[in-house]
């Protein structure tokens, strides 16, 4: 659909972007997700059209774009219908946006170079089995001993966990609540790190892991901003985060309308193709009703932050938009699919299995509503 938002440059990248896909992603992403995970030299590959930089500053190799470039790569991205890869792939946009806001000028230089031309993976680690989105109440602990800093806790879900060189992680460094959560980056061969492979629902070919950190000793260098700001990081990570989510969620069900209709032209039930069945052009039509009323509110949204606006009630309302709309059009492109929407190896299927990752991860559809609701005074 035509929008008033992507100029030429836009346009040019997301060519550039469907190349990498269609070549580099799609025809591998089911041999990728029966494997359980996908070629990490994939990664420089996507450093080599800019990928991995977008949004980061150019002294370290990045490329400073607005969101809507933003918006096109995550799109084209979705549109293998492997969100594992997807996932994994762009854990650098988490990972290593805390070191580019936070980190000394020496630190800087030293890691997200490595980063943003793929060479070395980067991570978020957040979550714990103790609690999920409780950032302020987390119990992984960073004692200060002179130049380090020592480590003790576990974190869990933490994608990219398994190979990630970089893990940008939450510790405890004071007293309870916010103001004693600070953020260090953790690097992957750090003696007492130790990481368990997690098997999902869906995202098969993301590397997803739980952490264990036991007498970890880390640099006090490798400390982003001061003691007791992590908190403060990574709530504005999460604006960013939750905005990648959705457009990946968004297109994620453009692709299950797309290749719904598709099949419904092809297959041929009672004597005529699917799409002349009136029940199926009205589940085609609900679908693109969805799809372009989220994409609306997507490109609004991401508008409004590129001119300074800080939106939080309405990203998180946007992220359930998404993730329910995801969803809906997951579920209804299968319906129309039939038996072989049943069956792996195909985009529809794939997808179907990655509504719930979509729905939790980032804040849960439940934390989005009453942090929404907290924003708005309720």
């Amino acid at each position: 659909m035509k929008s008033p938002f992507y100029t030429a440059e836009h346009e040019a990248y997301r060519e550039v972007v469907r190349r990498f896909v269609e070549k580099e992603i799609e025809p591998h992403a089911h041999e990728w997700d029966e494997a359980g995970e996908f070629p990490r030299a994939l990664y420089q590959k996507a450093a080599g059209i800019g990928l991995l930089g977008l949004g980061f500053p150019e002294e370290y190799g990045g490329m400073e774009v607005d969101r809507f470039m933003w918006i096109v790569a995550v799109q084209e991205l979705a549109r293998a219908g492997a969100g594992g890869v997807s996932a994994s792939l762009k854990s650098n946009s988490i990972g290593a946006p805390p070191i580019a806001r936070a980190g000394t000028p020496e630190f800087k230089a030293q890691v997200l170079p490595e980063i943003l031309s793929g060479r070395k993976i980067s991570a978020l680690a957040i979550t714990e089995p103790s609690g999920g989105s409780d950032v302020a109440n987390l119990r992984t602990s960073a004692r200060r001993d002179g130049d380090f800093y020592v480590v003790n806790g576990e974190k869990t879900f933490i994608t990219s966990g398994m190979r990630a060189d970089y893990i940008t992680t939450a510790v405890r460094t004071g007293g309870p609540g916010p103001g004693g959560v600070s953020l260090l980056v953790i690097e992957g061969n750090t003696p007492g790190l130790t990481r368990t492979k997690l098997k999902k629902m869906g995202w098969w070919a993301s590397d997803t892991a739980t952490l264990h950190f036991d007498d970890c000793r880390v640099p006090v260098g490798n400390l982003l901003g001061e003691e007791g700001a992590g908190f403060k990081i990574i709530m504005h990570n999460f604006n960013g985060e939750r905005l990648t989510m959705a457009a990946g969620c968004i297109a994620s069900a453009r692709v299950c309308l797309d290749d719904a209709v598709d099949y419904a032209k092809q297959r041929y039930t009672f004597g005529k193709p699917l799409a002349q069945h009136q029940v199926i052009r009205h589940k085609l039509v609900d679908m693109a009703q969805r799809v372009a009323a989220s994409q609306a509110m997507l490109e609004m949204l991401a508008w409004r932050l590129d001119q300074g606006e800080n939106p939080v009630a309405e990203i998180c309302m946007l992220k359930n938009q998404a993730t329910q709309t995801m969803a809906f059009c997951a579920s209804e492109a299968v319906q129309v699919f039939g038996g072989a929407g049943f069956m792996r190896g195909i985009k529809v299927e794939r997808i179907y299995r990655e509504v719930k990752v979509n729905a939790i991860g980032g804040g849960s559809e439940e934390i989005m509503k009453d942090l929404a609701s907290r924003q708005m005074g309720l």
